[in-house]
């Protein structure tokens, strides 16, 4: 099974202020582990630089200019109360904007069996029209529009196991019909949302929410409860993959207990729907994770169940 990898050195210009916890060092420890021999088939590519309207498959035109305008040319400018943009800040998205769009390409293209972008900043969290939670854009939308735009999916369903709860994603398919948002998270916790009265205008969100404390037997549980059923019954013509590994016990962010085998076997269930219902087709992009052993590990167990092993 090909998968292919997509970074850029970019993510590593975006600097946050000191004891910030979403960091460069979270890329630089991916890439540590990605080194190891069991990896040596991933098929590597450099994410290239999207153009600025690439974000507007996702916000208005009025919001990507106001973020491009704010990027400052020294020091450090705040966009939200935990946000912040450096002179390195819009290369790193763009870049990573251009991983979501090259990953869709190559796997709606039948190039590679699936694709895993490891870049930041995340994007979960920012809304149409608002930054939030280290977010500037949202990388997984973008994913999301692109595959329908470009390549005509009729219906995507976007799967989000961060510990926090992806209210940007909500907001911007709350009321489409065409693709299905699901999420376990845990509750209560940033940014608030993410109740499972949630539902959106179609019955389209899917919203598991888990308990401080709660362990990888209740996070599978509730994906074989509440998430499989649905985008199984969805019939996806593409799998996109929220994969934030700040659930993991290690995490100093949040209070579940998962482990990295737990994001493995969620990874290859998501598959296994996906080989049914998608021709294989998943998309995985990076969100958060914050423990850089709990994610580094995390990481390389969902990379590993995406090459099939």
């Amino acid at each position: 099974m090909t998968t292919l990898y997509l970074s850029h050195p970019a993510s590593l210009d975006h600097t946050t202020p000191l004891g910030h916890p979403e960091r460069p060092d979270r890329i630089r420890v991916i890439e540590q582990a990605l080194e190891d021999e069991r990896f040596s088939a991933l098929v590597r590519e450099q994410a290239p630089r999207a153009e600025l309207a690439v974000a507007t498959l996702a916000h208005p035109e009025a919001y990507v200019e106001a973020i491009a305008e704010a990027a400052p040319q020294a020091g450090l400018v705040a966009i939200d109360s935990d946000t912040v943009m450096s002179p390195g800040t819009l290369e790193a998205v763009l870049r990573s904007l251009g991983a979501a769009r090259q990953a869709v390409d190559e796997v709606m293209a039948g190039k590679v069996a699936n694709a895993f972008a490891a870049m930041r900043p995340p994007g979960h969290h920012a809304e149409r029209r608002r930054a939030m939670g280290f977010c500037v854009f949202n990388q997984a939308a973008v994913a999301v529009r692109h595959a329908q735009k470009s390549f005509g999916a009729e219906r995507v369903a976007l799967v989000d196991w961060d510990v926090h709860h992806g209210n940007g994603s909500q907001d911007i398919f709350w009321s489409d019909r065409s693709v299905l948002y699901c999420s376990t998270h845990q509750m209560p916790l940033y940014p608030g949302t993410g109740a499972a009265s949630e539902r959106g205008d179609h019955d389209t969100i899917v919203n598991v929410p888990l308990r401080p404390g709660d362990d990888g037997d209740r996070f599978r549980e509730a994906f074989e409860q509440g998430i499989l059923p649905r985008v199984d019954a969805f019939h996806p013509d593409l799998i996109v993959i929220s994969a934030g590994f700040d659930a993991h016990w290690r995490d100093p962010l949040a209070n579940l207990q998962l482990t990295e085998a737990d994001f493995a076997w969620a990874t290859r269930r998501l598959m296994a729907i996906a080989d049914r219902r998608a021709g294989g087709r998943v998309v995985s992009v990076l969100e958060g994770g914050y423990d850089l052993d709990g994610l580094s590990k995390s990481v390389a167990a969902h990379v590993e169940a995406l090459m099939g092993h």
